[in-house]
């Protein structure tokens, strides 16, 4: 991010996580408790783990805000953790798929609990806390962000939600447990879930970010690394167990012909100027909003913890172990993608106010409004 800046702290069972977000203009409405609201969605979802039986997210917001708007200084939170470990036995066998083995390897740690204390997608509450001040920045100029589960394990929702209006969108996401739009297919889901479970195994799957009401002119196509897909896809790559991200029609684009992926433009007296008909770009092209609704989507592949382990080594033996069957979800697919939600929302508001700067929200209303005025 070139105008926001964004640290994390932290250990999984350590006694807090913590993070600075600095560049958010003064003004912006942020409360304790719309953060809490973000942490309880990231905690929710059908086949999490026993933990968030035990954690209760609440947010301690320590510096940069005041009276429930940002002063323009650095955003300083704390979320306390209430599992906490402060000696633990030696783990010496890693979990395939883990981060275990190769952060071990690069540290020279011979204790791999020094790796997933970090590695762990607890972390990712505190990004999810980070994000919240820029929802509501982006909120304020109309931007609505939303998602859905698409896939879980073999489970797929076919059904076409292009006719939804953001508010019933994120209406419906909500009120599922595995955040599917379709009742039918989020049944299915379930009951995929259940089922991994009781064979000790676990399910990734994909999911579905979108964003309604960006203007048209975020990023920019004349430097490699200021295209605006680079930066989301890397962001949402960085999510723990992400191996894939596509933007509009992605992967399936790549298969047909491009009189058949392109998106039209047509002439709309009503609607003032041009108009798509289509929107298989994803609202991005050349790198830069085209004023189409974002679409992202991600791959996440299952939790490396299973109840029923897969063969690993202990590396302090060099003999034959079963990997250990560390406290995990079953499916963290529905989690993720909340999380995801505030990793797009962190890199649109980055865009955002590379474009239309202020070091208030009342400047940046000024500037969005001259742009438009032009």
């Amino acid at each position: 991010m070139r105008v926001l800046r964004l640290l994390t702290a932290g250990e999984s069972h350590g006694p807090a996580l913590c993070g600075i977000i600095e560049g958010l203009p003064a003004g912006i409405e942020v409360s304790a408790r719309d953060i809490d609201l973000q942490l309880s969605r990231r905690q929710a979802g059908h086949g999490r783990g026993a933990r968030m039986r035990i954690e209760r997210d609440r947010v301690q917001i320590l510096s940069g805000v005041r009276r429930g708007r940002t002063l323009g200084s650095p955003v300083a939170l704390l979320i306390p953790n209430k599992d906490r470990r402060a000696r633990r036995p030696a783990m010496t066998v890693p979990r395939p798929g883990h981060a275990d083995l190769a952060g071990a390897v690069k540290y020279g740690f011979s204790d791999l609990a020094d790796v997933l204390e970090r590695a762990s997608a607890r972390e990712t509450a505190v990004r999810v806390a980070l994000a919240t001040p820029c929802r509501s920045l982006l909120s304020g100029f109309g931007v609505r962000l939303s998602s859905r589960v698409i896939a879980i394990g073999g489970e797929t929702d076919r059904s076409d939600p292009s006719g939804l209006s953001p508010e019933r969108w994120a209406r419906l996401a909500d009120a599922s447990c595995v955040r599917c739009l379709d009742r039918a297919a989020g049944a299915r889901m379930v009951r995929a879930v259940d089922a991994a479970k009781a064979a000790g195994d676990t399910l990734g799957g994909v999911f579905e970010v979108r964003a309604w009401g960006l203007p048209a002119g975020l990023g920019s196509h004349v430097h490699w690394d200021r295209r605006l897909d680079g930066d989301l896809s890397r962001s949402l790559m960085a999510l723990n167990g992400i191996k894939a991200v596509e933007v509009g029609a992605g992967w399936a684009g790549a298969g047909m012909p491009g009189s058949a992926v392109h998106d039209a433009l047509f002439w709309d007296r009503k609607a003032g100027g041009l108009t798509r008909r289509t929107n298989r770009a994803g609202g991005l092209e050349g790198g830069i909003t085209n004023g189409m609704t974002l679409v992202l989507r991600a791959a996440m592949k299952p939790p490396a913890s299973l109840a029923e382990p897969l063969p690993s080594v202990d590396l302090r033996t060099r003999k034959p172990a079963p990997a250990p069957a560390v406290r995990s979800d079953v499916c963290a697919v529905p989690a993720a993608a909340v999380v995801a939600e505030s990793l797009a929302a962190l890199e649109l508001a980055d865009a955002f106010l590379l474009k239309f700067g202020g070091d208030s929200m009342a400047e940046t209303r000024s500037h969005y409004d001259a742009s438009f005025d032009s």
